[in-house]
């Protein structure tokens, strides 16, 4: 479904998807209202959503939207400004699970067309298994590595599509006097990480960062890698300090995560816990097994609550993670481990 008050817009949407030969146009929408009404008949896999339309717009009505779209995916179409940033990330904290740049004239080209349906079939996927899966086999369930006996020096968090509204209710359910500082890696364009910043520090409840060159780790506060770099971190004497680095990464995501882990890793001998939200790609796998090596633990978002369980899937499956659940029970297995935080 396309739901968006311009007729340029929703025309260039709709192109593309019915151009994709494996995607089908379910319905289209000029407001929120109309698309709540429509959703009541018509059942559909991915919502395209303009948030600034006309009536109640499409951030106040996401809740309703979400509602009545059972298990569809709602896809931001947001533009690149500081007003877009803030209402997508607001959208993204509620439970919308991904966003693309609004189409501009002359904008339409091949590479567009392409990140679009890719994204719609990397939402849609998930669904579409869901509904064909069956009970899994007692041998196809990842393993659970047992968590060993560390002290807690440092909280990683990395996540992507679907990421946002993960980490808020992770956040939400942690214990805001949780000692250990926290630095987070999530995939975002560089215009939105200041207010997710924002975001972050009112669903933590801490001091929040976007972290810099020469920063250190602060107990009680938070560290958010900048959009256009990754958030590394050496040893100098005793403490642990912010390099921002822009090499390619394994993954091709620019910031990713593993990095972030790999470097903590050193940094710290292995003294922290990296949690693994919904995310596309596996980005944070090979960090997460440097983590595992050097004796810390990993945890990943179990598939029944991500949006993609791509990034998640990755830790499961390579046998690294000690906990693989919703983000309300890893932060309560987080929190039950707080004593050995140092």
């Amino acid at each position: 479904m396309v739901v968006d008050d311009s007729l340029t817009a929703r025309t260039v949407l709709c192109k593309i998807i019915d151009k994709a030969p494996d995607l089908t146009l379910a319905a289209t929408a000029n407001t929120a209202e109309q698309a709540i009404e429509a959703l009541k008949g018509v059942d559909v896999d991915v919502i395209l959503l303009d948030l600034e339309m006309p009536g109640i717009g499409g951030l106040a009505g996401l809740p309703a939207i979400l509602e009545e779209a059972g298990d569809a995916q709602v896809l931001v179409v947001s533009a690149l400004t500081a007003k877009g940033a803030e209402v997508t990330i607001a959208a993204l904290s509620m439970g919308a699970a991904d966003t693309v740049q609004k189409p501009e004239p002359g904008h339409f080209n091949s590479a567009y067309r392409a990140e679009l349906a890719d994204r719609i079939r990397a939402l849609a996927s998930g669904i579409v298994k869901g509904r064909a899966a069956r009970p899994a086999r007692a041998d196809a369930v990842p393993a659970i590595r047992k968590a060993p006996k560390t002290s807690v020096r440092c909280l990683a968090i990395g996540g992507s599509t679907g990421g946002i509204h993960s980490l808020c209710q992770f956040l939400g359910q942690l214990p805001r006097d949780y000692p250990a500082p926290i630095v987070i890696t999530q995939h975002l364009p560089t215009s939105f990480v200041p207010i997710f910043a924002s975001q972050v520090q009112i669903a933590a409840g801490r001091p929040t960062r976007i972290a810099e060159d020469g920063m250190t780790l602060v107990p009680g506060e938070v560290l958010v890698a900048p959009g256009d770099g990754h958030v590394t971190f050496v040893k100098k004497r005793d403490k642990v300090v912010v390099q921002i680095t822009y090499e390619s990464a394994p993954s091709g995501c620019c910031p990713s995560v593993d990095p972030m882990l790999a470097s903590l890793a050193d940094a710290l001998d292995g003294e922290l816990i990296g949690v693994v939200l919904s995310g596309m790609g596996r980005d944070g796998s090979i960090g997460g097994q440097q983590v595992v090596d050097k004796g810390g633990i990993m945890l990943a978002e179990c598939p029944e609550t991500c949006a993609v369980w791509g990034m998640p899937r990755g830790i499961a499956e390579a046998g690294i993670a000690s906990q693989i659940a919703s983000p309300v029970e890893l932060a309560k297995w987080v929190a039950a481990r707080r004593i050995l935080a140092a």
